[in-house]
This record gives structure tokens, sequence and C-alpha cells, in this order.
């Protein structure tokens, strides 16, 4: 015999079963929820209510002392970009200000990048908010 049908053989063979509302199926008289359908059978008395506690009472260990600049870049003024970029901006002198050495470096070797990157880096740091962060 399989065990589906031995389990309801002892169910019925129990006399504290009741029917599901919805299935059909013998269940035992203090289920609340049926086994076959999982539907409610009925509702929870009273006492058997069930409380959720939702208060969090964790703390934050990792307090972060630098609250002016919690993400850890460097602050920098952007109309002092902007004079670098725009008066000697083809020698790359607002990468190097923005602490970027390997593009102030390639735009010192190729001129701004041919004057392209000069104009977008121009034009660009007009665009950013006072200060900006790198």
């Amino acid at each position: 015999m399989d065990t589906i049908s031995e389990n309801k053989d002892v169910i019925t063979e129990k006399k504290d079963t009741k029917f599901c509302k919805h299935c059909g199926e013998t269940i035992l008289k203090e289920a609340v929820l049926c086994t076959k359908c999982g539907l409610q059978v009925e509702e929870l008395k009273q006492e058997e209510k069930i409380v959720i506690n939702n208060n969090n009472t964790n703390t934050n260990a990792n307090i972060n002392t630098n609250m002016i600049n919690p993400t850890g870049l460097k602050e920098k003024n952007k109309w002092l970009a902007f004079a670098l970029c725009f008066f000697i901006g083809y020698f790359g002198a607002h990468k190097f200000y923005e602490g970027k050495t390997g593009m102030g470096v390639l735009y010192l070797f190729t001129g701004g990048l041919l004057g392209i990157g000069w104009l977008v880096d121009t034009i660009a740091i007009l665009f950013k908010p006072n200060p900006y962060y790198v």
C-alpha cells in the first residue's frame, strides 16, 4: 500500500477528523489549513493569533566619521577646473587637478587630444555641479 492511502486510513480511523470545505479532503479536526489544497479551513482563535513584531533593534556599528563627503571622493571646484581647462587645457592641467594623471599626460603629449578632448571637457565642466566629486 502506498503512503497516501495509509495516511488516509489513519486519518479516517480517528474520531477527531473533519472535511475541508474547499476540496472535501478528510483532515484533522485541529487543522487550520487543508493538507491537500492548502486553503484555510477555519479562522484562528484569538489566543492563537500570530503577532508579528517588526521593530528593528539593530544598530549600525559602522558609523561614518566623514559625514560631509560620505562617498570618499575628492571635492573639486567647478570654476577652478573650468579656468584650468579653458586656458591651459591643451596641456591637461584640468586632468592633473582632478587627479587623473594618466589622462593629463595623454593630453600633454597630444595637445588636448588634438583639441577635441579640450573642447568636450570645457563644455562638460560647465554642466557639472559646484562642487563636484572625482
